[in-house]
């Protein structure tokens, strides 16, 4: 089944917590402090597979969970690191936040790859944590919670070169006359159910490319009418577009008609499709037997030129926007059509999509921000990723433990920030499952 869209939850893994520990060493308080920090949270990654074609592996599964990293122990020997979630993907996998709509990611090339996630940093075992007036702290630091994030694929097929027109006008047939590809034909709409990509391999004289027949299109398609706005994403990426038309007018339609129609339907799904520089192939000439009704449709179409020749003098220069006349079934044109599709295809870029810059991770929250809200109860409670480990990491019944607690929250700014808000000595502060009374 071919997919191109899908939904996943990924979650980077929990830094490992840090231990407390004392060895066993003469004329030493208690042996010595040696707990081992945590090992790292596993990132998750999400990198090009080049032998996926589809997100089809993503059907049946949707949670992707990197490994936590393992407690550290004594004699200071660090936890053992969390193993990487890798997410191998296609080439041409855009990744969104899904809450957002943000772009985070485009993945067009073998080698690119991202950390989407990284996984949480190892909590210090008690041995960072002795001074001289604190020989034989009592606690360590946990290890940092994971986070987790939805996600939305969206797979654009990375071809050169994509063909469009109305369903039955023959594109399928031109795919599996130039290519290797065997799309199903029949003479029914819609055999196309799914993209199909060939490659067209010319002789040395000119580029070879790859071509994608992108299921047919019908008025209203921009606008969820038929099966074509489902695929017309696959043709964003292309750098030409072949505009196959039934210049017979075998189905009742008038071909230049048709020519119009499609246009439509590219501007109200993305103005910039019907922007793209087209070549137009007229097929089933042999039908036409008298050329009538290909001489009409080159009339109106060099009409149309001049009327739109602002938007399209820059790529008719490029070689876009010419006539050709083939009969796909027997191959006839089909090879010339071909040739100077790729003798002109280095003239056009691909659109390259980063509406905001991909950053190395795409994480960018403040670990250290946190807020302050008093409960119904009139306790003030506070919220935040760093204080939540900080105050994991407490022992509340060790003396020691919790005045390094108070001293780090004083760093952090948390009292003076209490003081602003009103806080009065024997205020109940909360920090999660962490409660003390406040005393100035």
């Amino acid at each position: 089944m071919f997919m191109d869209r899908t939904k996943i939850l990924i979650g980077s893994g929990k830094g490992g917590d840090g231990c407390v520990s004392f060895r066993r060493e003469k004329y030493v308080n208690a042996g010595g402090p040696d707990g081992g920090d945590g090992g790292k949270g596993g990132d998750v990654v999400f990198f090009v597979d080049p032998r996926a074609t589809t997100l089809g592996d993503f059907k049946y599964r949707h949670k992707f969970i990197a490994e936590d990293g393992s407690k550290g122990a004594n004699q200071k020997r660090t936890g053992r690191s969390g193993a990487d979630m890798l997410i191998g993907v296609p080439a041409g996998t855009m990744i969104f936040d899904a809450e957002s709509g943000r772009l985070l990611a485009d993945l067009k090339k073998p080698e690119d790859r991202i950390v989407l996630l990284k996984g949480g940093k190892g909590g210090q075992g008690n041995q960072h944590f002795a001074t001289a007036t604190r020989q034989v702290p009592n606690f360590a630091r946990a290890g940092e919670e994971g986070r987790t994030m939805e996600v939305r694929l969206e797979l654009k097929l990375i071809a050169d070169v994509g063909l469009v027109g109305f369903p039955s006008v023959g594109k399928s047939t031109l795919l599996s006359v130039t290519t290797a590809a065997e799309p199903e034909i029949a003479e029914y709409h819609f055999t196309t159910l799914a993209p199909n990509l060939g490659v067209v391999y010319n002789d040395d004289s000119e580029p070879s490319f790859v071509l994608a027949d992108i299921p047919g299109l019908i008025e209203g398609a921009a606008s969820g009418a038929g099966l074509g706005h489902e695929f017309l994403r696959h043709i964003q990426r292309t750098r030409l577009l072949l505009h196959l038309i039934d210049v017979s007018g075998s189905e009742g339609r008038d071909p230049f008609e048709d020519f119009i129609a499609i246009n439509k339907e590219l501007a109200e799904f993305d103005p910039k499709l019907a922007k793209k520089p087209q070549i137009i192939v007229l097929n089933k000439t042999d039908m036409d037997i008298d050329g009538s009704k290909t001489a009409a449709f080159r009339a109106r179409f060099e009409r149309w030129l001049s009327d739109n020749a602002e938007e399209t003098e820059e790529n008719r220069e490029k070689g876009a926007w010419r006539v050709f006349e083939i009969m796909a079934a027997i191959s006839e044109g089909t090879a010339n059509l071909m040739k100077y599709t790729g003798s002109i295809l280095q003239n056009f870029e691909a659109e390259e999509f980063m509406p905001e810059e991909i950053p190395e991770s795409a994480e960018e929250i403040d670990d250290d921000a946190y807020e302050i809200n008093i409960d119904p109860d009139g306790a003030y409670s506070v919220t935040g990723r760093r204080i939540r480990n900080l105050a994991l990491s407490i022992n509340m019944t060790d003396e020691e433990s919790f005045g390094y607690f108070q001293q780090q929250l004083r760093k952090k700014g948390l009292f003076d920030r209490l003081r602003q808000m009103g806080i009065q000595d024997g205020d109940t502060v909360r920090i999660y499952e962490c409660e003390f009374d406040y005393m100035d």
